[in-house]
């Protein structure tokens, strides 16, 4: 049977809200939740970006869901600490945390100041951060100076298991050299057969381990109040990759960013005004061989979209999975 979770967006929502509908969200029936990890969020329309891992301890104290987000290490945090923070929450949860990592985002990495690297470099630092952080929780003593610099790094404080660290991609080209270090993978996106590209590549590779997708969805009244939603919440999706990654401010992506756009935003957001047909979309997604599929409502009415998922929404699925 597919996971099906819950995406808490911190760039949209104050944690103490967030905290919440996990909770909602976990009465409701979804089994399981992730959260976003930013310093920032995309838009001035969003306004918010609480701490993830704060939020983390709490909401899994608080509720017996499985949890992870998606993170950076190398840059805004040190691969250290990102390994200390996980490796506490893995030992106070066991079984229930993982960590997805990525090569990051400016609009949360260019707070400190460095010079923000072309993608290779980015990806090479990542892997120098994964090799680092694994081996912290293994219990070495870790020196290491290349894109990040450790000296005589020792967590004192380590899970019986470590948390699986999986890869974050978009593209078959980052999920096939992912293949190499990744515990599992997570992607996003909407349309089935290029999500089932990113998949594919993994798994050609050698990729083993978990397979995620993370899916933007508003289930609105009408087709045209859910691109409104979708043009106010998530605009940044207009913007395309690669420049999506090097925009800093979220003056800068509103500035970018084409609201009037509704075929880019409808192949960025599952947008429905029908519970049975979101319900076919999204199983024709996991059928590309995904093991857990998270979903985000875009909208401000989460509460709402919640409660009418758990009644609707999550048993036509599973009924037709």
């Amino acid at each position: 049977m597919v996971v099906i979770g819950y995406h808490l967006s911190h760039e949209q929502f104050l944690p103490s809200r967030l905290l919440r509908i996990a909770k909602q969200a976990e009465v409701d029936g979804f089994d399981a939740a992730m959260c976003s990890d930013h310093f920032a969020p995309w838009s001035l329309s969003q306004g918010q970006s609480g701490y993830a891992w704060s939020w983390l301890g709490a909401a899994l104290a608080t509720t017996r869901l499985p949890m992870g987000l998606v993170t950076a290490p190398g840059q805004r945090y040190h691969p250290a600490i990102v390994a200390q923070a996980a490796g506490t929450l893995a030992e106070m949860f066991p079984g229930r945390f993982w960590a997805a990592l990525g090569s990051g985002e400016a609009v949360n990495e260019h707070i400190t100041g460095d010079e923000w690297p072309p993608k290779p470099e980015r990806e090479a630092r990542l892997l120098e951060s994964v090799t680092a952080m694994r081996r912290l929780l293994a219990g070495e003593t870790v020196d290491h100076s290349g894109s990040v610099r450790l000296h005589e790094a020792r967590l004192w404080t380590r899970p019986e298991e470590p948390p699986p660290f999986i890869a974050a991609a978009v593209g078959p080209a980052t999920a096939e050299w992912a293949a190499d270090w990744a515990d599992g993978l997570i992607t996003v996106g909407v349309d089935p057969a290029a999500l089932g590209e990113v998949l594919s590549a993994y798994r050609s590779a050698g990729g083993g381990g978990r397979a995620v997708v993370q899916v933007h969805v508003c289930l609105a009244d009408t087709m045209d109040d859910g691109i409104r939603v979708a043009a106010d919440q998530w605009s940044q999706a207009t913007v395309p990759p690669p420049r999506l990654w090097d925009v800093e401010t979220p003056e800068e992506f509103d500035r970018q960013a084409d609201r009037s756009d509704h075929e880019t935003l409808l192949s960025a957001v599952l947008i429905d005004d029908d519970v049975r047909s979101m319900s076919e979309r999204l199983l024709a997604i996991t059928a590309q061989g995904f093991d857990e599929i998270y979903l985000h409502h875009v909208g401000t009415d989460q509460e709402a979209f919640v409660e009418r998922a758990g009644h609707e929404l999550l048993p036509m699925m599973r009924s037709n999975a």
